[in-house]
């Protein structure tokens, strides 16, 4: 006897169906008025069965069929190899539903203050079971973790990437971006203030991996002032909060940011060159699973809520927060 024999391809599913169903009914004819075939086929497949195994499973009666020792313990193993094939089967139907699952999403500054937190918020009313992990980095290293499959989608600003053929981006809407300060700051003493007028305070700016920060760069240099000295290059959004509302920085943001904060205000000083396109990036060659895609179709509908928000009140209302629908 070798160990393996009931895996070289003789023994069917339907074989255990058939043993756990005689074991039931304790008629082999009840067990075949059961399974919908006739007599005659549930026993050439019971004879079937004891052959392969070498031994034999029941015993026969005129009341009926009753399991030998051995049919006691292949019963057992059968219903429990049958249990986990039913738990296979609900566990894949509740992933291909979205039920179950882990998303994993990189997210960078646009988008992470409210498109990112409502979309997971009408995402887990619907499906309570999808696990979201929220990872935040710069472009590049989200990027790279996109590419190599840490990730499966990234929501933030959209910029051109060299790996364009091997990554997709879809465009949610286009954010302008601002420049903020907290309420009480002595700024907004200032009817007007110009880009160089804003120099003598203290700035928080995006550190060199980011578009942003490039852009910031290129609209100094277009006013005629000189990157400020006094800085903090920062991108993680709890550090460059706190520093927004407990000192006298002043920082460039999307204005969806500012407009949802009560303790941040935004300058009148205009940005013109700078908007910005917020979508999500996803990886050509690797088709998004079910919580994956259903994380992204909730960043769809969030995002146009958003965008007819920004369209509406041109980029200068505030915001107010709406509960998943």
């Amino acid at each position: 006897m070798t160990l393996d024999r009931l895996l070289d391809g003789r023994l069917k599913i339907r074989h255990l169906v058939l043993v756990t169903a005689i074991a039931e009914h304790g008629s082999i004819v009840r067990a075949a008025e059961h399974l919908h075939i006739t007599q005659p086929v549930v026993t050439r497949a019971l004879r079937d069965v004891e052959t392969l195994l070498g031994v034999i499973l029941f015993t026969r009666s005129s009341r009926g069929v009753t399991p030998t020792i051995y049919g006691e313990a292949f019963i057992g193993d059968a219903r429990a190899v049958l249990a986990r094939l039913r738990h296979a089967d609900r566990h894949l139907a509740l992933l291909t539903q979205a039920e179950l699952g882990t998303v994993t999403v990189g997210t960078h500054l646009a988008g992470s203050n409210l498109l990112l937190p409502r979309a997971i918020a009408s995402l887990k009313a619907e499906h309570p079971n999808v696990t979201v992990v929220v990872q935040e980095a710069t472009p590049d290293v989200m990027q790279t973790a996109l590419l190599g499959g840490d990730v499966d989608l990234t929501v933030g600003r959209l910029t051109p990437t060299p790996d364009a053929g091997r990554l997709h981006q879809e465009r949610l809407y286009l954010e302008p971006i601002r420049l903020v300060a907290r309420v009480q700051h002595p700024v907004h003493r200032e009817p007007s203030p110009t880009l160089p007028e804003l120099m003598g305070y203290p700035w928080i700016v995006p550190v060199h991996q980011t578009a942003l920060r490039a852009e910031l760069e290129q609209l100094f240099f277009t006013e005629g002032v000189e990157l400020p000295i006094n800085r903090v290059e920062c991108t993680s959004i709890l550090t460059l909060r706190h520093l927004l509302v407990s000192t006298d920085v002043i920082a460039a943001l999307p204005m969806l940011i500012a407009n949802d904060d009560d303790k941040l205000a935004i300058l009148p000083t205009p940005l013109p060159t700078i908007r910005r396109s917020v979508g999500v990036t996803l990886p050509v060659d690797q088709p998004p699973t079910p919580a994956a895609a259903a994380l992204l179709e909730h960043l769809r509908l969030e995002a146009k809520r958003l965008q007819a928000v920004l369209d509406d009140d041109h980029g200068t209302a505030p915001v107010t927060p709406q509960r998943p629908d």
